[in-house]
């Protein structure tokens, strides 16, 4: 557990701080990159007649997978890295006559001029695919050259120092333990340390202290009430229907399945499936199918004279 906190928090400082941090893959000179600027422009202007559903699909031509994007063509290649004018997409969003131009007139949708001049230069920039990037593996960031040496405990105490350092200033005084102790409780609970905890930690002499402390509150069932909160957040979870009179609807069972599940250390995977689909697993289990309350956390109503289209 304690790996995983120094993970998340190379992963905050890398994101917010910007400190050793290299640019995502995709991203050239820092300019545009395919995940966060061009693929956007796919599915908003193309994905309708080019994308996933073979319904819909145009001229069997998809521009929502790598190998459909630069498939070879009748007059060509949709795109053509480094070469605008091969590259037929471009050649037809910028196509001076109305009625072969794309998006179609007939379909509402517009490219802007900035995302006409996103995608002119994405392609001149060699029009790369990289994968979204929570598919690319983890890789540590560089430990950045710091001045102050002595003061470094662990890699994380290494890209603080650096920020620090780069602006010009110097690391305030360690703080009492029992600020330490109030600290890292409510940042793991939510909730202020027991005095007999703080006694035992200002008291302990071992040079794992900190550290014995740490587990102690990653054990505690508050742990995962406090991590919950922010998931039960993003699922707009209720025990309340939320339209009408807001009447009362039982959803705890979801609410403690997910708290569960932070305080058992359920992986990643499992914790999404199990919500997504657990009552679609084989032999699903009380909790899978309780897991897909997520489903049910939508706003709701229960009023006699709904008209059922409105909802």
């Amino acid at each position: 557990m304690r790996s995983i906190l120094l993970l998340l928090a190379l992963v905050f400082l890398s994101l917010f701080l910007g400190i050793g941090a290299s640019p995502p893959s995709g991203i050239a000179n820092g300019d545009v990159s395919f995940q966060r600027d061009i693929r956007p422009i796919l599915s908003e202007q193309c994905f309708q007649c080019h994308g996933p559903d073979e319904g819909a699909r145009q001229a069997e031509f998809r521009l929502d997978t790598r190998s459909g994007a630069f498939a070879q063509l009748r007059g060509g290649k949709a795109i053509v890295p480094g070469d605008l004018e091969a590259s037929l997409i471009y050649q037809r969003i910028t196509h001076h006559d109305e009625m072969l131009r794309m998006p179609p007139f007939y379909s509402k949708k517009k490219l802007t001029d900035e995302q006409l001049q996103l995608l002119k230069r994405w392609i001149e920039a060699g029009a790369s695919w990289d994968i979204h990037w929570s598919f690319q593996p983890l890789e540590r960031p560089h430990l950045p050259t710091v001045g102050n040496e002595e003061w470094v405990r662990n890699s994380v105490d290494q890209f603080v120092l650096a920020h620090l350092e780069a602006a010009g200033l110097e690391p305030a005084g360690e703080a009492d333990r029992e600020v330490l102790a109030r600290r890292v409780a409510l940042d793991l609970t939510g909730l202020p340390p027991e005095p007999e905890m703080v006694e035992r930690y200002v008291t302990d002499v071992d040079k794992d202290a900190y550290e014995k402390m740490v587990e102690v509150l990653l054990t505690s069932p508050h742990w995962g009430e406090h991590r919950a909160r922010y998931w039960l957040d993003a699922a707009r979870y209720g025990d309340t229907h939320g339209l009408h009179i807001d009447n009362y609807r039982e959803m705890w069972p979801y609410r403690d399945w997910v708290i569960q599940s932070f305080n058992e250390n359920q992986p990643f995977d499992e914790f999404t499936v199990e919500q997504i689909a657990g009552d679609l697993l084989p032999k699903p289990t009380l909790d899978q199918k309780v897991a897909t309350g997520f489903h049910r956390c939508n706003v709701t109503t229960n009023e006699a004279g709904l008209i059922v289209d409105e909802y």
